[in-house]
């Protein structure tokens, strides 16, 4: 249905007779004016009279001449200006068929169409859950039936918030919506409502806020867009996110525990990352000795056995040649072990070259006991 501008009255928009945009279907109202076309056109038909004799308006030549400029006048009344913080709803008979944006415009005299020109530059603030208006006990008055709101993880929380919208499509607005700040107020519930529902309370009472007012001004948006409400919403403002009063003590031993579990697990894991990469190391410190230890068994292995066919090679060439190189290596082994020097007899009958008292047993023990438990 087509707005009608109601007389006197102060609104939240304005005040006068203009409606509550301030002005008039004819643009008439409260601050800067622009050119008062009616004023214009007065002036014009008076001058005409004035440059007319007036047996030339007794005549039929004259009555055309009048009538023609009386036309032109009515044509000229159709030009509008649309300010910057304005646009411009066309109306023909009473229904909305165009809006304009700030400048210069045309449209068919009255009574075949008219123009409204409200303000839409203007940023509207809307609280829910507070009032900012009357104070209790210095602050704002709680509004415990819109702040109160149920989590995904089936906790009550008191959620105050602030939306600032601007009128985005003055036609839509006009038209569309029949209590513009109501509709605004009922589809910000709405919306605040189902973000919270969809996250945990620790979100909402710490890091997620910002995140939580985004996805409501989104979700707001897009509701009032399908209503086609005309209206942008500029920005929600999570205000405050608190428990009720009335369990706020069991709520504050509910996240002390909490703060106590994530401690208690943030040690843990601290200790399971201390043991377990040394666990880890030494496992992997006994399978590398394993490894080398086996290489080492095996080259030996390999080695021993290339010595036996290298000298069971030999034996098939040499016989003699290699079973007293054998002989003598095998004695040299035992002898060399052996506790008992031997001297020869021709040497000890001469009495030069040996010392008779001369422990020559322990001097050739004293090199084996300094190794790591040699024989004796």
């Amino acid at each position: 249905m087509p707005w009608t501008p109601q007389g006197g009255g102060e609104g939240p928009w304005g005040s006068g007779n203009g409606g509550p945009w301030g002005r008039g279907p004819n643009g008439g109202g409260s601050g800067p004016q622009g050119p008062d076309f009616e004023e214009i056109i007065r002036r014009g038909q008076e001058k005409l009279r004035r440059a007319l004799p007036r047996h030339r308006l007794a005549g039929g030549g004259g009555l055309g001449l009048i009538a023609l400029a009386a036309a032109g006048l009515w044509l000229a009344t159709g030009i509008y200006q649309v300010r910057p913080d304005e646009q411009g709803v066309v109306l023909r008979f009473g229904k909305w068929v165009d809006t304009t944006d700030p400048g210069l415009h045309y449209h068919l005299p009255y009574p075949m169409e008219t123009v409204l020109l409200p303000r839409v530059t203007a940023v509207n603030q809307l609280q829910l859950g507070f009032r900012t208006g009357g104070y209790e006990r210095g602050g704002p008055r709680e509004v415990p039936e819109e702040s109160r709101m149920l989590t995904g993880d089936e906790n009550i929380v008191e959620a105050g918030f602030s939306v600032f919208w601007q009128i985005k499509d003055a036609g839509k607005f006009l038209f569309n919506v029949r209590d513009p700040e109501n509709t605004v107020k009922m589809a910000a519930e709405s919306a605040m409502r189902e973000v919270i529902g969809r996250n945990p309370i620790q979100l909402a009472l710490s890091e997620g806020r910002e995140k939580i007012a985004t996805q409501a001004q989104d979700e707001l948006q897009k509701l009032l867009d399908s209503y086609g409400a005309g209206i942008a919403i500029k920005q929600v403002q999570l205000q405050k996110v608190d428990p009720p009063a009335e369990v706020i003590d069991a709520f504050n031993d509910v996240q002390r525990a909490r703060a106590d579990q994530d401690r208690l697990r943030n040690e843990a894991q601290a200790y399971s990352n201390d043991v377990i990469p040394r666990a880890r190391g030494d496992a992997q410190r006994i399978v590398q000795d394993a490894d080398a230890y086996k290489e080492q068994v095996v080259d030996l292995a390999q080695g021993e056995a290339k010595r036996f066919t290298d000298v069971l090679a030999s034996y098939r060439q040499a016989e003699d040649v290699t079973a007293r190189r054998l002989y003598l290596d095998t004695m040299e082994d035992i002898l060399k072990r052996a506790t008992k020097i031997v001297i020869d007899p021709a040497a000890a009958k001469g009495g030069q070259g040996v010392v008779p008292y001369l422990p020559l047993p322990e001097l050739g023990r004293k090199p084996t006991s300094h190794g790591t438990g040699g024989e004796k």
